[in-house]
């Protein structure tokens, strides 16, 4: 473990995969760090999502095809994108941002932000693994995206070419439907097209989290579950300090905010003004005949496929929601029905582990990482989908700005205080 001359104790709000990697982090740079979270290890968005570690396809939320939605789509219970009749104030603000933001030109902005952070997604996973992380990272041998027609398949081979303008290395193969199909059998007749992505991986995330966490442990962190934070305060001369439901305040020399979209609550007396909303993700997992070798993703019907383990897990949606609202069985109906004609030998009556969680969404499509108003409080989180890819990159050079006091260019674009 490496010594540092920054601080030596620092708490971290979160515990799924962008806190605890900071913890990791912290710790290869010599700090003592305690996470805190209010429910558990991978409670939130990192354990039922699809698992990608896909930067070739880390690209900003807002982008010109959600303007293509109207109104009359948003508000249907089956609409992949789903915003509820009643919506408050501040996710009707929300989502007015989020437009001004899907605009050719400003996605093109801020997809060449992230190219940087995206060079980093992976050999952060690889130092968590070599440093003894106990488990591991697929290569993803065949990763398919696959389409009806290639009519359908034009707008992905659009973004690919604006994905690699921007300067974000992703090697693909166009494929015919019978070329899709040989590569993997689960694919429908149904298919007529596909792209082959090459160069991405896929993680159980859950497993992967948990044991990002007893690593943590076994280098001499403190995870403190079922502990909500509800502040976080300087202490004059001596750094922060976080408050837990029904405990006293610690001080700490530094803390760090990483507690997914629950984050600008903490955050804003520290100038973090941003609005980091819930996009509800749905998933379940099914048996099937042949687990797929690889990832499927359905873009049309913006469904994503993980093999995991014996079954494979299908996740969809994107449901502006209160985060504590409960699981709405019409999501998972949805999303059975769009990937029914789709995919073959798959008993997708036989569900299990039916769940919802919130990933963190910004109006720009950036994550918030970096220094606050204070200098001993920090923020990380905002990445939307792509928490799981971009955590460990997250952690790694946040680790190093609490340390060394200094911005990595990588975290120039993500500036909290924006």
């Amino acid at each position: 473990m490496a010594s540092s001359a920054g601080p030596r104790r620092v708490a971290v709000v979160g515990a799924g995969m962008v806190g605890l990697s900071t913890a990791w982090f912290l710790q290869e740079r010599g700090a003592y760090v305690t996470v805190f979270d209010r429910k558990d290890v991978a409670a939130g968005a990192s354990w039922g999502n699809a698992g990608w570690l896909t930067p070739g396809l880390a690209t900003p939320l807002p982008e010109p095809a959600v303007l293509s939605y109207g109104v009359r789509a948003v508000l249907s219970p089956s609409s992949p994108v789903y915003v509820p009749p009643s919506a408050s104030l501040r996710l009707l603000r929300f989502l007015a941002g989020f437009a001004r933001n899907s605009t050719a030109a400003r996605w093109r902005r801020a997809m060449e932000s992230l190219v940087p952070i995206n060079g980093r997604a992976l050999p952060s996973f690889d130092a968590l693994v070599g440093g003894g992380v106990k488990a591991e990272t697929n290569e993803a041998g065949s990763f398919l995206a696959a389409y009806r027609t290639a009519e359908e398949r034009r707008f992905l081979l659009d973004e690919v070419e604006h994905i690699r303008a921007a300067g974000q290395d992703l090697e693909f193969d166009v494929l015919t439907g019978d070329e899709a199909r040989r590569l993997e059998p689960a694919l429908s007749g149904e298919i007529g097209a596909a792209i082959l992505l090459r160069g991405q991986r896929f993680i159980d995330p859950g497993r992967f989290v948990h044991a990002l966490a007893d690593s943590v442990l076994d280098r001499g962190g403190k995870i403190q579950t079922g502990a909500a934070v509800t502040d976080v305060r300087d202490v004059p001369g001596r750094g922060a300090a976080v408050r837990v439901a029904g405990g006293g305040g610690e001080a700490f020399d530094a803390v760090v905010i990483a507690s997914g979209v629950w984050l600008g609550g903490l955050a804003r007396r520290f100038g973090v003004r941003t609005l980091v909303q819930a996009g509800r993700g749905y998933s379940f997992s099914v048996p099937m005949e042949r687990v797929p070798d690889g990832p499927l993703y359905f873009p049309a019907q913006k469904v994503a496929c993980t093999p995991l383990g014996d079954r494979l897990r299908v996740a969809g949606m994107m449901e502006f929601r209160d985060p504590e609202a409960p699981l709405d069985p019409r999501r998972i109906s949805a999303i059975v029905e769009a990937v029914r004609p789709l995919l073959r030998g798959a008993d997708l009556d036989a569900r299990r582990d039916e769940w919802v969680g919130s990933r963190p969404c910004t109006r720009d499509g950036l994550p918030l990482i970096g220094a606050t108003r204070s200098p001993n409080v920090y923020v990380g989180g905002g990445h939307g989908m792509w928490g799981i890819t971009l955590g460990p990159a997250t952690g790694s050079l946040l680790a190093e700005m609490i340390t060394t006091g200094r911005r990595p260019a990588e975290l120039s674009p993500f500036n909290p205080l924006r």
